[in-house]
């Protein structure tokens, strides 16, 4: 008997929950090694599907919708971003685009104050020195970090995550200086002050991005903004990789203009500027931010729910362009 259900590639194997929404009303193919398929196998895999489950690391672009061919209905992203794909284009053809807004805020706001912590209170170095057999005893000078009480946390990009990693900053007793394309109203403050970027720059003891990937974002953060931040603060980039100009930030580390940085995310990823991972004064996660059980088990979820909505001609639940 032939079996009629629409044709799907998955790009990457997601939680088992998600899966399972896929197995029963598709035919899947799958990417199922872990690691970014290749541009070219991703085109010949894509030849005449109805429906794409993506990863932010997968290029949806002009030349992957030519190669699935007329009959891509949805593109389904397993993310709260979508700047690997190609909207406008997308719209054009009729083929809706889905992700997963609002689901990681929290993860992703707790995982930015972890490698705060780590970065300020050295924690990967001294796991290294424990480890290593270098630790001979407590020392008054020991891998002395950075207090919280009473500084000054500046955040670019104010959205839900930014206004998360806020709420958690004033626990700790910091005054919140945020900067955004557009003020916030006052209401949404959060008691958080709107500062221009290079008032911020200038005056925060940490740094924490956590803007979009656009043209004006791209090197927001470039050897200029370096240059004016005190030697004693430090840089979390858990936005968009390219935010930041990663060479120049490596020349202003090495030659101690600030104190340190921590990144989840990178500008070539997974890829690393040359001279970063040498430097002690970093702390390097690999894309963590939504890292948790419950958090993918439910991008998992939107992320299926979306593609067969598409695939069945409804409304997708979390829409990038439903007009």
């Amino acid at each position: 008997m032939t079996d009629t259900r629409p044709e799907i590639l998955v790009t990457r194997r997601l939680p088992e929950e998600g899966m399972r929404i896929l197995e029963g009303p598709c035919r899947i193919r799958l990417w199922d090694e872990d690691r970014p398929m290749p541009v070219e196998e991703l085109k010949k895999r894509a030849a005449g599907v109805e429906g794409i489950v993506c990863i932010l690391s997968d290029p949806m672009g002009k030349d992957v919708m030519d190669a699935a061919g007329p009959d891509l209905k949805v593109i389904s992203t397993m993310a709260v971003g979508y700047d690997n794909i190609d909207v406008a284009e997308a719209t054009k053809r009729g083929i809706r685009v889905g992700h997963t807004p609002g689901v990681l805020t929290e993860s992703t706001a707790d995982l930015t104050w972890a490698l705060i912590l780590s970065l300020s209170r050295r924690i990967v170095e001294g796991d290294r020195m424990v480890r290593e057999g270098r630790f001979v005893g407590w020392s008054p000078t020991l891998l002395m970090g950075g207090d919280f009480y009473d500084k000054t946390l500046g955040i670019i990009g104010m959205g839900r995550i930014g206004g998360a990693v806020a709420r958690r900053a004033f626990g700790f007793g910091m005054k919140v200086l945020y900067y955004n394309r557009n003020r916030l109203p006052e209401e949404d403050e959060g008691g958080a002050s709107y500062a221009y970027l290079s008032t911020l720059v200038e005056n925060s003891d940490y740094i924490s991005i956590h803007t979009p990937l656009n043209d004006e974002s791209r090197y927001l953060i470039g050897a200029a903004e370096l240059s004016r931040m005190k030697s004693t603060a430090y840089l979390i980039n858990v936005g968009r990789g390219p935010v930041v100009d990663e060479a120049a930030l490596v020349e202003a580390l090495q030659n101690k203009e600030i104190a340190g940085a921590a990144f989840d995310v990178y500008e070539n990823e997974p890829e690393l500027t040359p001279g970063l991972a040498e430097l002690d004064n970093v702390v390097l996660a690999p894309h963590l931010g939504s890292a948790s059980v419950e958090t993918r088990n439910r991008m998992a979820i939107m992320t299926a729910e979306n593609l067969v909505s598409g695939l069945e001609g409804k409304p997708l639940p979390w829409c990038v362009n439903p007009d």
